[in-house]
């Protein structure tokens, strides 16, 4: 109940600050256009606060935290009186019409570098992407990897870590081949040199980005801490915990068999349901055996599986391997407008991709995902939840910039074909396009819905 409680705010404190930036965007340029703006909403249905400013313009936070509007003066939608005509969006010349529709997604933009401008101030702790090995008959076997070896970039575009290659390697899926560029671990610590591109050929490549990691599908073996045979944490309540298994303890063997790693025992507990199994532990130099029954529950995958409510013990990664993403008050500007072009170019390619099909429509998310999102990266830090917020704000503006007559990006597109043949698109044309817009925009709403439940 907690968790669902926790999502639910941090999805709404998201969308509220998302959604206030990109009605705001729209009030902005309005403003500055000479709109006269009646109502600036963030959320929909009855309001739960109000106030009406000084300007005229009556400012409502709404119950219904799903989306927002600014409400302008417009001889289509109201009468206007004569004395206000002149401040009615419908009179501007195209140009600003333009202008006020396309700021609502500019502001998202912004936003994210904003977002991110922030985090790289406060500094992200990442980890180097190092690989020690690949794995057979996989696209990255054509490497070899005889020393731990650090990613340095993806087919041209640098990464410093292994958040960034996962975002270079998915703008990927449904292409030919990729490059990687690659190093020797030592020689970038104290040696030059050394560096090599490899081409790997990806037309083979799938995977299922909801469940799947471009990373692992593509062969690439992460240099990760060794799981030590060390019993780290246990959850209460657990079967280790009604066994009396003890934070410290050291695994030595099942029902008389001894520990042959961290997947063996994995493997052991999760076909082993509701059986009772001998474990035996090692404890103060003194050997235990211990009855636990591993619970039926589910994995990552929703199977039904053995749990025992057990977290293994890690050795520690030399301090090498980590780094700090945190840069001053003008290169994380720079650093954080490049990154937001990046999440850019990659949004964009997975739209297009989804309409060619290499991206199957299982991988759209709905409100529930993104409410999952936010509570896991809230739950992390603020730094993460900022690096979440400028992901889901570049979406949100590139979303509403597809031509689809219900968006803004619809509206641009009506207002351009104004430029080209001098007047307006007939009244009855935009109605059709509306009906047609919000017809395949609310497909598209389901089918992220049923996607959510789905991953229930």
């Amino acid at each position: 109940m907690y968790d669902i409680l926790w999502n639910a705010a941090s999805f709404i404190v998201a969308l509220g600050l998302l959604i206030t930036a990109h009605e705001y965007g729209h009030f902005y340029i309005a403003r500055r256009c000479g709109v006269k703006v009646e109502r600036f909403s963030v959320g929909f249905g009855k309001p739960i606060w109000r106030r009406v400013g000084q300007d005229g313009t009556e400012y409502v936070i709404a119950m219904i935290p799903l989306g927002g509007y600014v409400k302008m003066l417009d001889e289509r939608v109201d009468d206007v009186p004569a004395a206000l005509q002149s401040q009615a969006f419908n009179r501007k010349n195209v140009w600003q019409r333009i202008a006020i529709v396309a700021a609502g997604p500019v502001a998202n933009f912004i936003f994210a570098v904003f977002a991110l401008y922030i985090m790289y101030l406060i500094g992200v702790p990442s980890l180097k992407p190092v690989i020690n090995a690949t794995h057979e008959n996989s696209a990255a076997s054509v490497i070899t990897v005889t020393e731990p070896m650090q990613i340095l970039a993806v087919s041209g575009q640098k990464v410093r870590n292994w958040e960034e290659v996962n975002l270079a390697l998915v703008g990927h899926i449904g292409d030919d081949s990729l490059s990687l560029t690659l190093a020797p671990l030592a020689r970038l610590e104290g040696q030059s040199g050394g560096e090599r591109t490899y081409t790997l050929d990806t037309r083979n490549w799938r995977f299922d980005p909801e469940k799947e990691s471009p990373i692992s599908t593509l062969g690439l073996g992460m240099l990760r801490p060794q799981v030590l045979p060390l019993v780290g944490a246990v959850t209460p309540g657990s079967a280790a915990d009604e066994a009396g298994i003890k934070a410290g303890d050291e695994i030595v063997g099942i029902d008389g068999v001894r520990y042959g790693g961290w997947e063996w025992f994995v493997t052991t507990i999760q076909s082993s349901a509701n059986k009772p199994l001998q474990v035996t532990i090692k404890r103060g130099g003194e050997q235990k055996q211990l009855t636990a029954t591993p619970k039926l529950g589910k994995d990552a995958h929703g199977k039904d599986v053995g749990l025992i409510g057990i977290t293994p013990q890690a050795s520690e990664l030399p301090e090498t391997m980590r780094i700090q993403l945190k840069y001053g008050v003008l290169d994380s500007l720079a650093v954080a407008a490049d990154k937001t072009w990046q999440l850019s170019v990659v949004s964009v390619k997975m739209i297009g991709k989804l309409f060619t099909g290499d991206v199957s429509v299982k991988n759209l998310s709905g409100p529930i995902s993104i409410a999952q999102g936010a509570g896991n990266s809230a739950n992390y830090g603020l730094v993460y939840f900022l690096g979440f917020l400028a992901l889901i704000s570049v979406n949100l503006g590139i979303i509403n910039l597809l031509p689809l007559p219900v968006l803004d990006g619809g509206h641009l597109l009506y207002y351009f074909v104004e430029v080209i043949t001098g007047k307006p698109v007939p009244e009855k044309v935009q109605e059709i396009g509306f009906r047609f817009g919000a017809a395949l925009l609310l497909m598209l709403m389901s089918i992220a819905l049923f996607n959510d439940f789905a991953r229930l």
